[in-house]
């Protein structure tokens, strides 16, 4: 199947409605049917602004975190609209990707 890897990039501290954004994010696209999605820790980074990001030892609020999803083109035009509309504002990478499953179904 053929669609795209999206890549966002938040921090632990970032919030939305109340949950932290990289969850809110996963939710989102668990809730919109999209193929699967994974949040992932960093221990540093830096932005557009060139400020360093960083889970210190006493201080995770700061930490990194990318949310990675799989979709197709019509689930990423859906995500993003929805997206545009939440008013979320969160860099992020797209790549055009092809993806399946292999093997046969767990039983």
């Amino acid at each position: 199947m053929k669609g795209y890897q999206i890549i966002f990039f938040t921090q632990q501290d970032k919030r939305h409605h109340h949950k932290p954004m990289a969850e809110w994010l996963m939710l989102t696209a668990r809730d919109m049917g999209l193929r699967g999605a994974t949040i992932l820790a960093g221990s540093e980074g830096f932005g557009q602004h060139r400020r360093i990001h960083s889970a210190h030892f006493f201080e995770l609020a700061d930490q990194p975190q990318e949310v990675v999803m799989t979709a197709t083109a019509e689930e990423w035009e859906r995500l993003a609209a929805h997206l545009t509309a939440e008013g979320v504002r969160l860099p992020y990478v797209k790549c055009e990707i092809e993806f399946g499953i292999l093997g046969e179904p767990e039983q």
